[in-house]
C-alpha cells in the first residue's frame, strides 16, 4: 500500500471517528425487547375478530368486505386491530357447490417444509398477504389466531425445525392435546429446539406483517405462554399478544400471563344471559389486575349478524343445545348435519336491547378490550351506535377496571373513576328478571355529602336531579359524574 492510499484510509477513519461512529455493532440491552413490548396496548385494544360471525371458516371475500367496512365505520372511532381467527390454514372439506364447511375442524392443514402453518388454499387462494397489505394501506393493524403447539401434520412428517438440527418429534408432547381442537400437539419447552420452533413461527408472522397475535389454548400452560413471549420479543416486530381462552385461569401464574397484553378470563361469550352472567363473575374475580400494557379480556362483542357460515339445517329449530343435536344425529333423526365451531346457526344477535345496553356498559366500566365479533357489512345501526358511542369509548379507554361498590337484592353498582380526577362513570345493573324501582343515597355511590356533581344519564341522555331510577329486567343505568366546572 503506498503513502497516498494510507493517507486516504486515514482520512476516512478520521471522518468516522470524528462523527462519533464506530465499526462495532451496538450492544442491545437484553431487557429492551420486553420493555418495548410493554409500550404496546397502553389502553385496552379495540378491533374486530372474525370468530363470532364466521367461526373458523372466514374466507377471502368476506375478510376483504369486513376490512373495508371496518376502515370506514370503526377506524374513525379508534378501532384498529383487524383479527382473523382460527381455521385460516385449514383445507376444509366443503358442502357440494358451496363455501360452507362439511367438517368442524379441517382434517388437512397447510404447512411448509418447516412445519409452519400456511394460508388455506381453500378459503384464501391468494394467501393472506393481499389482506395484510390492504389492512396496512388503510392505516390498520393486522391480527391472526394461532393454536398452542405444533401441528400433528408436522409431527407425522417429522419436519425439521428451522435453523436447528432438531425435528418436530424432538419437541412435541403427544400427551398434551387441546380439548376442543386436535390439530396440534403441545410443545415440551424443556426440550432443545422447542424455543427455536416458536421463534421460527413468530418470525414468519413478523415477516408477513402481523401486528396482533391471539394465541389459543395457551392459558393453562405457563411455560408455553413464556415461550411465545420470548419468541415475540426476539422477532423484531412489535406485536400485541393476546391469551385465550380463559375459563380455566390459574391466578398463581399471573406473572407469566403478564408477559402478554391481554388475558381472557371467560369462556366464549355469546348472545345470551349466561354469557352476561359469566362476564359479571369474571369482573368480580379480576377487578384491579389491569394495568397499562396488560388488560383483563372478557371476550368479544356478539352484536349484529352471527355464524354466517353455519346455516340452519332442515329438521333443526335453532334452539337445541349441541348435546341435543348430537343425540339426534346419533339416533339417526338428523343426517347430513355437522356441529360446527361456534354456537348455534346463522342469526341476528339474540340479545334484547336491555341486554345490549348492559353488555356494552359492562365493557366500558371494566376496561375490557373491545373486540367486535359480528359481521360488519350487515351491521345494524343500533349495534354500531353502541360500539362507537363516545361515552362508552371514553370510559373504556380510560383504562381503569371499575370496582363493585354496592351489591344488594340483585342490584349491583360498579364505579370507574377517571385517572387522577374526581370525575368518572357509574353503572347501576339490575341483575334480576323483574322491573325494579330504586332509590339511592349519595353514600351508595361513595359520594361524600359536601361533594357536588353534575350527573348525566348516558342512555336516557338527560341530567339526573335525584337518585331515583326505574330499571328494566337485566337492564342498566349508565351515569357520568363530573364537577360543575369540568362537565
Amino acid at each position: 500500500m503506498n503513502i497516498k492510499n494510507i493517507s486516504i484510509l486515514g482520512l476516512i477513519l478520521a471522518i468516522f471517528f470524528g462523527l462519533g461512529l464506530s465499526f462495532k455493532p451496538e450492544k442491545k440491552d437484553s431487557q429492551q425487547p420486553e420493555l418495548e413490548s410493554k409500550q404496546l396496548a397502553q389502553s385496552p385494544p379495540m378491533g374486530w375478530n372474525s370468530f363470532d360471525s364466521y367461526g373458523v371458516y372466514l374466507h377471502e371475500e368476506a375478510a376483504l368486505a369486513n376490512l373495508e367496512v371496518f376502515a370506514k365505520k370503526l377506524k374513525p372511532h379508534g378501532y384498529k386491530y383487524f383479527v382473523i381467527d382460527a381455521g385460516w390454514f385449514g383445507e376444509f372439506k366443503l358442502k357440494d357447490g358451496t363455501m360452507y364447511p362439511a367438517e368442524k375442524h379441517a382434517t388437512e392443514v397447510n404447512i411448509n417444509e418447516y412445519g409452519l402453518l400456511q394460508p388455506s388454499k381453500t378459503y384464501f387462494p391468494n394467501g393472506l398477504q393481499p389482506i395484510i397489505d390492504r389492512c396496512h394501506e388503510l392505516g390498520l393493524k393486522f391480527g391472526i389466531h394461532l393454536m398452542r403447539g405444533i401441528p400433528r401434520a408436522a409431527y407425522k412428517k417429522n419436519t425439521p425445525i428451522k435453523g436447528t438440527d432438531y425435528h418436530a418429534r424432538d419437541i412435541a408432547d403427544t400427551t398434551s392435546i387441546c380439548e376442543w381442537n386436535h390439530q396440534n400437539y403441545g410443545v415440551d419447552m424443556s426440550k432443545p429446539g422447542a424455543q427455536e420452533f416458536y421463534n421460527s413461527l413468530i418470525n414468519q408472522m413478523a415477516d408477513w406483517g402481523v401486528d396482533f397475535l391471539k394465541y389459543d389454548d395457551l392459558v393453562p400452560f405457563p411455560k408455553e405462554v413464556e415461550g411465545v413471549a420470548n419468541a415475540i420479543e426476539q422477532c423484531g416486530r412489535p406485536m400485541v399478544y393476546s391469551l385465550s381462552p380463559g375459563n380455566k385461569v390459574d391466578v398463581s401464574a399471573i406473572n407469566s400471563f403478564k408477559r402478554a397484553h391481554m388475558l381472557r378470563v371467560t369462556p366464549d361469550i355469546w348472545d345470551d344471559q349466561v354469557g352476561l352472567d359469566q362476564c359479571f363473575d369474571a369482573w368480580r374475580k379480576w377487578q384491579g389486575e389491569e394495568e397499562p400494557g396488560f388488560w383483563i379480556d372478557l371476550d368479544m362483542i356478539p352484536f349484529g349478524k352471527l355464524q354466517l357460515m353455519s346455516p340452519k339445517p332442515e329438521g333443526v329449530n335453532g334452539h337445541e343445545s349441541k348435546k341435543d343435536i348430537a343425540k339426534k344425529i346419533e339416533s339417526g333423526e338428523l343426517s347430513n348435519v355437522e356441529l360446527l365451531a361456534g354456537k348455534g346457526w346463522t342469526r341476528q344477535s339474540a340479545f334484547t336491547k336491555d341486554q345490549m345496553y348492559t353488555f356494552i356498559t359492562l365493557r366500558a366500566l371494566s376496561a375490557s378490550p373491545l373486540m367486535m365479533g359480528g359481521d360488519l357489512p350487515t351491521l345494524d345501526d343500533f349495534s354500531l351506535e353502541l360500539i362507537t358511542h363516545e361515552d362508552v369509548l371514553d370510559c373504556n379507554q380510560n383504562g381503569i377496571m371499575g370496582s363493585l361498590i354496592y351489591d344488594e337484592d340483585n342490584v349491583e353498582i360498579w364505579k370507574t373513576p377517571k385517572k387522577d380526577r374526581k370525575d368518572g362513570w357509574i353503572g347501576i345493573f339490575n341483575r334480576s328478571k323483574s322491573l325494579k324501582s330504586l332509590s339511592f343515597s349519595k353514600s351508595d355511590f361513595n359520594f361524600v355529602d359536601d361533594e357536588e356533581y353534575i350527573i348525566h344519564d348516558i342512555w336516557a341522555n338527560k341530567e339526573v336531579d335525584n337518585f331515583y331510577f326505574t330499571i328494566n329486567p337485566n337492564g342498566v343505568v349508565f351515569l357520568k359524574y363530573a364537577s360543575p366546572i369540568k362537565m
